[in-house]
């Protein structure tokens, strides 16, 4: 029983580790290239890499490291006794690696990469026809599509409001987008992942998230008096949302169970 545990935390380990090297490295160069420091631009060693030793001029590692090294051995072991629904634990353990590079990199860059889109279709495509057969992934993946790019003019019209008003303020005007096209790539991808009609509640749930955390935040700045107009301009990046909700679906079936009984 004791062995047992060793698979589970050596593949979280080497997974979590996976989602710190590609998030240290794809969103600046996009591509796998020598990991450098990312306060002083000074490449590491392999070893103090691979064991999340400082940089050469001193500066650790930053707390996302841990975080992510944590929270994913924590979901290996989860998933290796509980397997996610129907993919298996060694699948399971290839959909959270990408569930945790797109998480990290949009949550620190506001970006959903064309490479981890690319390996993400490719992989929902898969589990998908695997679980639930063609028609149902396909048509997972065209609802996720239609549904997004709704939401993405909507989108649009907004942050074109957003400017007109930055302007009228004597604000420069930016060109961020309040649902970016990689937020629709990223929802259809998942779409195939889990199919339909359930990418109709994979959304809801992910924008209820979504909402709940925007409120705390409001409620935040409220208490220590930031809040004014201008945070109605902040924008916050929607790929962890929608990953989170797609990670509650496919690893905690008992989750889903509860809010949509059959």
């Amino acid at each position: 029983m004791k062995f047992e545990w060793i698979i589970p935390l050596l593949i979280g380990w080497l997974a979590g580790w996976i989602v710190n090297y590609i998030s240290d490295v794809l969103p600046y160069t996009r591509q796998l290239s020598k990991p450098v420091c990312l306060q002083c631009g000074s490449p590491f060693s392999l070893s103090n890499y691979l064991f999340f030793k400082r940089c050469p001029n001193g500066h650790p590692r930053s707390i996302r490291v841990w975080f992510v090294q944590i929270l994913i051995i924590a979901l290996s072991v989860y998933s290796y006794f509980a397997p996610p629904l129907k993919i298996g634990y060694w699948a399971g353990v290839l959909l959270m690696t990408y569930f945790g590079i797109v998480f990290v990199i949009d949550m620190e860059h506001k970006l959903i990469l064309h490479p981890t889109s690319i390996a993400g279709a490719l992989l929902a495509l898969a589990l998908g026809i695997t679980t639930h057969g063609l028609r149902t992934t396909l048509l997972g993946g065209l609802g996720g599509l239609i549904i997004m790019l709704v939401f993405y003019f909507f989108g649009v019209l907004f942050a074109r409001k957003r400017a007109k008003r930055m302007r009228d303020n004597g604000l420069d005007s930016d060109d961020e987008e309040s649902l970016g096209q990689g937020d629709v790539i990223l929802v259809t991808i998942l779409g195939f992942l889990v199919g339909w009609p359930l990418i109709w509640f994979m959304i809801i749930l992910s924008t209820l998230l979504g909402g709940i955390i925007s409120l705390f935040l409001i409620i935040g700045m409220l208490i220590n008096r930031r809040y004014n107009t201008d945070a109605l301009m902040v924008f916050i990046p929607y790929g962890p949302y929608f990953i989170t909700g797609a990670t509650l679906i496919m690893y905690f079936p008992g989750f889903l169970q509860a809010l949509l009984p059959v």
